[in-house]
Protein backbone atom coordinates (compact mmCIF):
# COMPACT_ATOMS: atom_id res chain seq x y z
CA UNK A 1 0.00 0.00 0.00
CA UNK A 2 1.18 3.48 -0.85
CA UNK A 3 2.30 5.67 2.06
CA UNK A 4 0.14 8.76 2.57
CA UNK A 5 1.76 12.19 2.53
CA UNK A 6 1.38 14.54 5.53
CA UNK A 7 -1.35 16.46 3.72
CA UNK A 8 -3.26 13.32 2.81
CA UNK A 9 -3.09 12.16 6.44
CA UNK A 10 -4.30 15.58 7.65
CA UNK A 11 -7.20 15.60 5.20
CA UNK A 12 -8.19 12.04 6.15
CA UNK A 13 -8.18 12.99 9.83
CA UNK A 14 -10.07 16.25 9.39
CA UNK A 15 -12.90 14.59 7.47
CA UNK A 16 -13.13 11.72 9.97
CA UNK A 17 -15.66 11.76 12.79
CA UNK A 18 -12.88 12.09 15.38
CA UNK A 19 -11.31 14.98 13.48
CA UNK A 20 -14.63 16.82 13.20
CA UNK A 21 -15.23 16.41 16.94
CA UNK A 22 -11.75 17.62 17.93
CA UNK A 23 -11.55 20.46 15.40
CA UNK A 24 -14.71 22.41 14.83
CA UNK A 25 -12.73 24.93 12.75
CA UNK A 26 -11.81 24.52 9.11
CA UNK A 27 -8.35 23.15 8.44
CA UNK A 28 -5.65 25.79 8.42
CA UNK A 29 -4.48 26.85 4.97
CA UNK A 30 -0.98 27.62 6.27
CA UNK A 31 -0.73 24.13 7.75
CA UNK A 32 -1.82 22.62 4.44
CA UNK A 33 0.78 24.67 2.59
CA UNK A 34 3.47 23.54 5.02
CA UNK A 35 2.32 19.92 4.76
CA UNK A 36 2.70 20.00 0.98
CA UNK A 37 5.70 22.31 0.52
CA UNK A 38 7.44 22.09 3.88
CA UNK A 39 10.58 20.23 4.75
CA UNK A 40 14.23 20.69 4.05
CA UNK A 41 14.22 19.85 0.33
CA UNK A 42 10.84 20.38 -1.35
CA UNK A 43 11.13 24.12 -1.97
CA UNK A 44 14.67 23.69 -3.23
CA UNK A 45 13.51 20.98 -5.64
CA UNK A 46 10.62 23.19 -6.79
CA UNK A 47 12.98 26.14 -7.28
CA UNK A 48 14.79 24.10 -9.92
CA UNK A 49 11.57 22.83 -11.52
CA UNK A 50 10.07 26.31 -12.05
CA UNK A 51 12.54 26.83 -14.91
CA UNK A 52 11.32 23.69 -16.69
CA UNK A 53 11.46 19.89 -16.62
CA UNK A 54 14.47 18.25 -15.00
CA UNK A 55 15.74 14.72 -15.03
CA UNK A 56 16.47 12.93 -11.78
CA UNK A 57 20.24 13.06 -12.39
CA UNK A 58 20.09 16.82 -13.00
CA UNK A 59 18.30 17.37 -9.71
CA UNK A 60 20.82 15.16 -7.92
CA UNK A 61 23.71 17.21 -9.37
CA UNK A 62 22.02 20.50 -8.51
CA UNK A 63 21.41 19.37 -4.91
CA UNK A 64 24.48 17.22 -4.14
CA UNK A 65 23.88 17.19 -0.38
CA UNK A 66 20.53 15.36 -0.68
CA UNK A 67 20.61 11.57 -0.48
CA UNK A 68 19.12 9.50 -3.29
CA UNK A 69 16.53 8.06 -0.91
CA UNK A 70 15.45 11.51 0.25
CA UNK A 71 15.29 12.94 -3.29
CA UNK A 72 13.17 10.02 -4.48
CA UNK A 73 10.91 10.33 -1.43
CA UNK A 74 10.43 14.08 -1.80
CA UNK A 75 9.67 13.75 -5.53
CA UNK A 76 7.14 10.99 -4.80
CA UNK A 77 5.42 13.10 -2.13
CA UNK A 78 5.25 16.11 -4.45
CA UNK A 79 3.82 13.83 -7.13
CA UNK A 80 1.26 12.35 -4.69
CA UNK A 81 0.21 15.86 -3.67
CA UNK A 82 -0.28 16.75 -7.37
CA UNK A 83 2.41 19.43 -7.41
CA UNK A 84 4.88 17.56 -9.64
CA UNK A 85 4.38 15.22 -12.59
CA UNK A 86 6.69 12.36 -13.49
CA UNK A 87 6.95 11.96 -17.25
CA UNK A 88 8.33 8.62 -18.47
CA UNK A 89 9.67 8.30 -22.02
CA UNK A 90 9.65 4.74 -23.31
CA UNK A 91 13.01 4.63 -25.01
CA UNK A 92 16.41 3.05 -24.59
CA UNK A 93 18.01 4.15 -22.34
CA UNK A 94 14.93 4.99 -20.25
CA UNK A 95 14.27 8.68 -19.67
CA UNK A 96 12.24 10.19 -16.82
CA UNK A 97 11.58 13.89 -16.30
CA UNK A 98 10.02 15.73 -13.41
CA UNK A 99 8.05 18.89 -14.04
CA UNK A 100 5.49 21.09 -12.34
CA UNK A 101 1.98 19.83 -12.86
CA UNK A 102 -0.67 22.28 -14.07
CA UNK A 103 -1.67 22.59 -10.40
CA UNK A 104 1.99 22.92 -9.38
CA UNK A 105 2.33 25.93 -11.68
CA UNK A 106 0.38 27.86 -9.03
CA UNK A 107 3.40 27.42 -6.72
CA UNK A 108 5.64 29.47 -9.06
CA UNK A 109 4.80 32.90 -7.56
CA UNK A 110 5.53 31.58 -4.05
CA UNK A 111 8.89 30.12 -5.05
CA UNK A 112 9.81 33.18 -7.12
CA UNK A 113 8.97 35.46 -4.17
CA UNK A 114 11.21 33.31 -1.96
CA UNK A 115 14.00 33.51 -4.57
CA UNK A 116 13.64 37.31 -4.67
CA UNK A 117 13.76 37.53 -0.88
CA UNK A 118 16.75 35.18 -0.73
CA UNK A 119 18.66 37.22 -3.30
CA UNK A 120 17.91 40.41 -1.36
CA UNK A 121 19.00 38.77 1.88
CA UNK A 122 22.21 37.40 0.36
CA UNK A 123 23.11 40.85 -1.02
CA UNK A 124 22.56 42.68 2.29
CA UNK A 125 25.35 45.05 3.42
CA UNK A 126 26.62 42.55 6.01
CA UNK A 127 27.22 40.00 3.24
CA UNK A 128 26.33 36.30 3.14
CA UNK A 129 26.65 34.24 6.31
CA UNK A 130 28.17 31.32 4.37
CA UNK A 131 30.28 30.92 1.26
CA UNK A 132 29.64 28.76 -1.77
CA UNK A 133 25.88 29.09 -2.22
CA UNK A 134 24.84 28.22 -5.80
CA UNK A 135 22.49 30.82 -7.21
CA UNK A 136 19.62 29.52 -9.30
CA UNK A 137 19.46 30.82 -12.84
CA UNK A 138 16.25 32.74 -13.35
CA UNK A 139 14.30 33.00 -16.58
CA UNK A 140 12.31 36.22 -16.31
Amino acid sequence: MKKLTRQQQAEDFLISEEGRQKHSFNYCAVRSTLNVLGGKWKLLILSYLITGPRRYGELKRLIPEITEKMLIGELRELESDLVVERRVYHQVPPKVEYLLSPYGESVKPIVEAMLDWGEMYMSRPEGPLTKGCKMIERTD
